[in-house]
């Protein structure tokens, strides 16, 4: 089993910058993708961004430029650094991890953060 632990959601106003940080446990495989992924009411969950063991990075378009995120492999923790938040990047964050095992592409999800971007 995996637990992920988030934490770092909040309330910010517009153009504000928060950090969202996931800390992975358990039964990790060295070699895995870890990100963060958003979901909105009345919206699908979609992929924010995404950071593999090897480096590969990913982005949604929309967060080109303003997020970041990094990821300390010793700890298995990822970090999100959101900056120049807009109104349209409140949602709940769920961090996210996946990696095969025994031929099966596992996946695991953090129980979520709120961020709310509001004057």
């Amino acid at each position: 089993q995996v637990q992920l632990v988030e934490s770092g959601g909040g309330l910010v106003q517009p153009g504000g910058s928060l950090r969202l940080s996931c800390a992975a446990s358990g039964s990790v495989p060295s070699i895995n993708s870890m990100g963060w992924y958003r979901q909105a009411p009345g919206n699908q969950r979609e992929l924010v961004a995404t950071h593999s063991t090897l480096g590969n990075t990913n982005y949604l378009n929309s967060v080109k430029g303003r997020f970041t995120i990094s990821r300390d492999n010793a700890k298995n923790t990822v970090y999100l650094q959101m900056n120049s938040l807009e109104p349209e990047d409140t949602a709940v964050y769920y961090c996210n991890t996946e990696f095969m095992r025994a031929g099966t592409r596992v996946v695991y999800w953090g129980q979520g953060t709120q961020v709310t971007v509001s004057s």
